[in-house]
């Protein structure tokens, strides 16, 4: 097998720019797309969520026996460009989320010859793994995060006198921050498993701070939900999970090496 070919500083900063422009002509296809469809995606994927006929409320509804109304409140647009501004940055992000793998994929090409064999073998893998995750995360948003903080907000009200109605740009910026972010936590596991490899953190380290992340883990919860228990619960026990997860990762990568 022959050595990889050694590359100048400026060989690695045009083959980082053409990486850069084959993911943005990626995003820029599934973003348009996206735009053609933006009035079907506003109408059934995000303002759905005010009704209570939207997936996840018609589950909680049939098996847990918690059934929402339906929110009584009026989206509007007060800015010249506000609609065009978020259905692009909607088409935009969502071309993002739906081209992540590819992305991801171009990134770790670009990192990936910087590294030894040892590491490389490793991260075997790693863009499916990262990939499987980030969705998982975006599921877990859109379809649990997303819609609690839709229902609690909207039926909040400190007075009746008082009207709710939201700017588009609010709303959506709620429903899309919420899911993207997400998104990101669902990947504590890969960051444990890299942290660990890189001798960072150690699974006795995560061990002795548990108490103290799980904390971190409720201040974020209450961050990105709605500041009631039950949305904050359901938040939180999956990205503890997720942190257990991160520990068992961990242990598995330090009985790896030792047995290397």
């Amino acid at each position: 097998m022959e050595p990889e070919k050694r590359m100048s500083f400026l060989d690695h900063l045009e083959e980082l720019r053409w990486r850069i422009v084959r993911c943005a002509i990626v995003i820029v296809i599934f973003a348009v797309t996206l735009f053609s469809l933006q009035t079907w995606i506003m109408e059934n994927l995000f303002l759905s969520m005010q009704k209570p006929g939207f997936i996840t409320f018609r589950l909680m509804c049939e098996y847990f026996n918690i059934c929402v109304d339906k929110i009584v409140i009026n989206n509007q647009s007060i800015e010249m460009t506000g609609q065009f501004s978020y259905s692009l940055m909607m088409s935009i992000m969502g071309g993002f989320v739906l081209s992540f793998p590819y992305v991801f994929y171009q990134i770790w090409s670009f990192v990936k010859p910087g590294l030894k064999q040892k590491e490389k073998g490793m991260a075997k893998g790693i863009v499916l793994y990262v990939s499987l995750l980030f969705f998982l995360g975006i599921s877990f948003g859109y379809f649990v995060v997303a819609p609690l903080c839709v229902q609690f907000f909207g039926n909040y009200s400190i007075s009746g006198e008082i009207k709710n109605n939201f700017k588009i740009s609010s709303y959506m910026g709620l429903v899309l921050s919420t899911i993207f972010y997400s998104g990101l936590l669902f990947l504590l596991p890969v960051v444990s498993y890299l942290f660990t490899k890189l001798g960072v953190v150690s699974s006795d380290f995560l061990k002795k701070y548990r108490k103290h992340a799980i904390i971190g883990i409720l201040i974020l919860s209450a961050l990105i939900t709605p500041p009631d228990l039950i949305s904050q619960v359901i938040v939180g026990i999956p990205i503890v999970l997720l942190y257990e997860v991160g520990i068992f990762v961990s242990k598995r990568v330090e009985k790896k090496s030792k047995k290397e």
